[in-house]
């Protein structure tokens, strides 16, 4: 039997060989996060914007808060912080946690097009490319979707407690 021309065996192995390419680029974006000057990470710029659509009712509907308990965290994998609970309820341990999402959010918007390094492996067909396209892509939304509600969240916290805006 074969996969488009490859055996089951190859196919595993470009699989194999694709995801430990994925996986040190991802450990190449998300190692240095952890030492990323906070001045870059005290506004949303870019991406980080919120759409106008983008609303905590949003989130619920998406079903993000059930997201938030059952994905894992590995922000402090690095050695950065874990985003899975507050490091206080202060104006300044809010803020730092601001930081420490932002930091999360780019690096899963760095990551998520890191499939398109694999268009130019010579052993990929075009449908693991298009397979990796989907996976990546939709596994970084996922995390982001769970970063942005918190952020969301937090922001308006502060916004409520100081009267200015946290971005």
């Amino acid at each position: 039997m074969t996969i488009d021309g490859y055996t089951p065996w190859q196919v595993l192995w470009m699989i194999g060989a694709d995801l430990a390419v994925l996986a040190v680029i991802h450990a190449l974006i998300g190692g240095p996060a952890p030492r990323w000057p906070d001045r870059w990470l005290t506004r949303d710029v870019g991406p980080l914007h919120f759409l106008p659509f983008e609303t905590p009712a949003f989130y619920r509907r998406m079903h993000v808060p059930w997201l938030a308990r059952h994905l894992p965290e590995a922000g402090d994998t690095f050695g950065g912080e874990s985003k899975s609970q507050l490091p206080g309820n202060d104006v300044a341990s809010l803020e730092r946690y601001l930081i420490e999402v932002r930091r999360g959010e780019w690096v899963h918007w760095l990551s998520m097009p890191t499939w398109i390094v694999l268009i130019f492996l010579p052993w990929n067909t075009w449908g693991l490319i298009v397979l990796w396209a989907v996976l990546t892509t939709g596994i970084n939304l996922l995390f982001l979707s769970v970063l942005r509600f918190n952020r969301l969240r937090i922001e308006r916290i502060l916004q409520l407690t100081t009267g200015r805006d946290p971005s």
